[in-house]
């Protein structure tokens, strides 16, 4: 990949993660895991979520549905805040874990709505 395209990532990552967040990630960095956050930066922000095929909000609905199967709380959370940022709304976000209880099971789903909860206070908490 290019200096662009991880360039590019990061603007991607910090407008939809948050620039704190995606700064502080970055700071905490060391030699072992830097490598990682570049990789995630650039491949992930950089060459996918910036393709303009499919939209954020639709990329974030994607993800959304996708972390919630695979159980991955902590991405689960920060996607959350990242899908209201990108315009996904608490109704939509709704939607979407209730089609993850019928296809994925209803122990993810309930799950998916408490991790969602917790963003949304988190989210109108940094808001305010």
């Amino acid at each position: 990949m290019s200096k662009e395209v991880l360039e590019r990532g990061l603007a991607i990552r910090k407008e939809v993660l948050g620039k704190e967040f995606v700064e502080k990630s970055f700071a905490a960095a060391d030699d072992f895991n830097r490598p990682m956050q570049e990789l995630v930066t650039e491949y992930c922000w950089g060459a996918v979520w910036g393709r303009e095929e499919l939209p954020r909000k639709t990329r974030s609905m994607l993800n959304l549905a996708m972390l919630s199967c695979l159980n991955r709380p902590h991405e689960l959370k920060m996607h959350t805040k990242g899908a209201l940022r990108n315009g996904v709304s608490r109704e939509e976000i709704r939607e979407v874990l209730l089609q993850v209880a019928i296809y994925a099971g209803v122990p993810a789903g309930v799950d998916s709505f408490r991790i969602a909860r917790e963003a949304f206070a988190e989210f109108d908490a940094e808001k305010a």
